[in-house]
């Protein structure tokens, strides 16, 4: 029975991150496209009008940055939370990030729409892992 493929977006300034993230996610076979952005502000201007977008064409899953120019992770998270009732599908979010301080890792956990917290580098077996669990 094939793996379903789901749509993955990446908002993350790092170019070297997007990319081996987008190879590694790609190798596994279970992604049927890619979005990508570099900063929040970006990717919540795509969420946030409903005229570009059905279902079919929302990412199934988020994999957020905390440190980004423009508007970061937390930002993000204070916005997508105030669009996250009108979007007509459930999107996973998994914050990502090169910071190992708890304090980040306890706030990430005080977002319902978080649903775990990841240190930089990802691996692809934790990638597999997943995008199998979609």
């Amino acid at each position: 029975m094939p793996h379903a493929k789901h749509i993955v977006c990446l908002i993350d300034d790092d170019n070297i991150y997007q990319y081996t993230a987008r190879v590694i996610l790609e190798a596994t076979g279970l992604t049927k496209e890619i979005q990508s952005f570099y900063n929040g502000s970006d990717a919540i201007n795509f969420l946030s009008h409903p005229s570009n977008f059905s279902a079919e064409t929302l990412p199934d899953v988020i994999f957020l940055d905390i440190n980004m120019p423009i508007m970061d992770g937390w930002a993000f998270l204070d916005e997508f939370n105030k669009l996250y009732s009108r979007l007509p599908k459930n999107i996973l979010i998994y914050m990502v990030s090169s910071s190992v301080n708890s304090s980040d890792m306890q706030k990430s956990r005080s977002y319902k729409a978080v649903s775990d917290y990841l240190v930089k580098p990802v691996n692809r077996s934790k990638y597999q892992e997943l995008m199998e669990a979609l």
